[in-house]
């Protein structure tokens, strides 16, 4: 597993700016954006990587990981994009562990 896939990245629809929205939720905000959701998941997945290089780089402590093998795999659930943001916010919070694919 490479480090990045210790942190769960997020690729949302947006009705504000009209776009897809790229977020890795404790480590990073919104940082992409585009037309093509898979184009910003490839962008988001970049941005982690070169962030992780920095941190190393400069010796700093990466952020908590947000993801874990204790989570519920092989799962698909299909609630609307407001609640799901909203839960996987509070987990990151509340120091839970998340993984995401959307």
């Amino acid at each position: 597993m490479k480090i990045s896939d210790q942190y769960a990245k997020i690729v949302a629809w947006s009705e504000e700016d009209q776009c897809y929205i790229g977020s890795a939720p404790g480590f990073t905000g919104p940082c992409c954006h585009g037309d093509n959701e898979i184009q910003v998941y490839q962008e988001l997945c970049t941005i982690v990587e070169e962030w992780i290089d920095i941190y190393q780089e400069q010796g700093l402590t990466l952020p908590e990981s947000t993801f874990s093998n204790e989570t519920i795999e092989n799962r698909l659930l299909n609630v609307p994009q407001d609640i799901y943001q909203a839960l996987v916010n509070k987990a990151v919070a509340s120091g839970q562990h998340v993984q995401a694919c959307l």
